[in-house]
């Protein structure tokens, strides 16, 4: 039987260039070319008017399958678009082969809107546990990287998000009220109190960019889609920060997790938000 972490990590010192560089070519090809150029024929709604779907993000995440499986023979890929026409292969995630994770259009709302706000958000994860990361904002030339153990870095500088200064409201990106249940505004409910300022959230991958460059204090999100969230926990951790669920555990990215979580700054500031996420479910 093939030793895949190793396989891997040799995999990631000889190929992480050539994984951006298809990150960056799908980009290229298939979203770029069609921001703010958008026809109204390329534009669908899945599971509601919220809930959108481009040509861009389709055509993007075949490009990706197609690429990245080539890169790393014996992989499997998870993306978004392939999960909504196929929910079963989400199934991967738990299996025994290397997996990329794919979202190819992180904020597809802010992308039909012709904001900037939007990114490529692939991960490579085997046996549930992220190995490597790509985060890419092709409006805004930004390529956030991190693999394990070896740090996080945003156009090759290094990101360490450090911690929130003491004595200021934590600002913190939540689940947007648009994708939100009632169920899940209520667990949100504790961050509404002294000390905190919630604000809903834009872009997942580009909001875990921020807390990683401790722009941002922290993140408190009701759903666990890998895809949103395999490449930005792996971002934030590696940049110094952690993540916890209300439970007070680590949040995986098979599922399971008690929800909300909370990906922070810092270790103190996720006990902290956990703790007030606890109270409000």
């Amino acid at each position: 039987m093939i030793e895949y972490n190793e396989t891997i990590e040799e995999f990631l010192a000889q190929h992480s260039a050539d994984v951006e560089e298809a990150v960056r070519k799908a980009a290229a090809a298939e979203i770029m070319p069609r921001f703010r150029q958008l026809a109204e024929h390329e534009i669908d709604q899945k599971s509601g008017p919220h809930d959108l779907v481009t040509d861009a993000d389709r055509l993007a995440e075949r490009f990706l399958t197609g690429a990245l499986g080539a890169l790393l023979p014996g992989s499997v890929v998870v993306g978004e678009e392939a999960v909504h026409t196929d929910p079963a292969s989400y199934e991967a995630i738990r299996g025994d082969a290397p997996v990329w994770i794919i979202d190819p259009v992180d904020g597809t709302r802010q992308f039909v809107n012709g904001d900037t706000g939007f990114c490529t958000l692939v991960a490579l994860a085997r046996h549930g546990v992220v190995l490597a990361s790509w985060t890419y904002a092709p409006a805004r030339d930004q390529l956030a990287t991190a693999v394990r153990g070896q740090g996080a870095h945003l156009d090759g500088v290094r990101l360490r998000s450090g911690a929130p200064e003491p004595g200021r409201d934590l600002e913190i990106a939540t689940s947007h009220p648009d994708y939100t249940t009632d169920d899940q505004k209520r667990g949100l409910l504790g961050l509404w109190t002294d000390g905190i300022a919630p604000r809903s959230c834009g872009s997942a991958g580009l909001e875990y960019l921020a807390v990683a460059r401790g722009e941002l204090d922290a993140t408190a999100f009701s759903w666990e889609a890998a895809w949103d969230h395999a490449a930005g926990i792996l971002l934030v951790e590696e940049a110094g920060g952690a993540h916890l669920t209300r439970t007070g555990e680590p949040f995986r990215i098979t599922g399971g997790n008690a929800l909300p979580f909370t990906a922070a700054r810092d270790a103190a500031t996720a006990r902290r938000v956990a703790g007030l996420l606890a109270g409000g479910a």
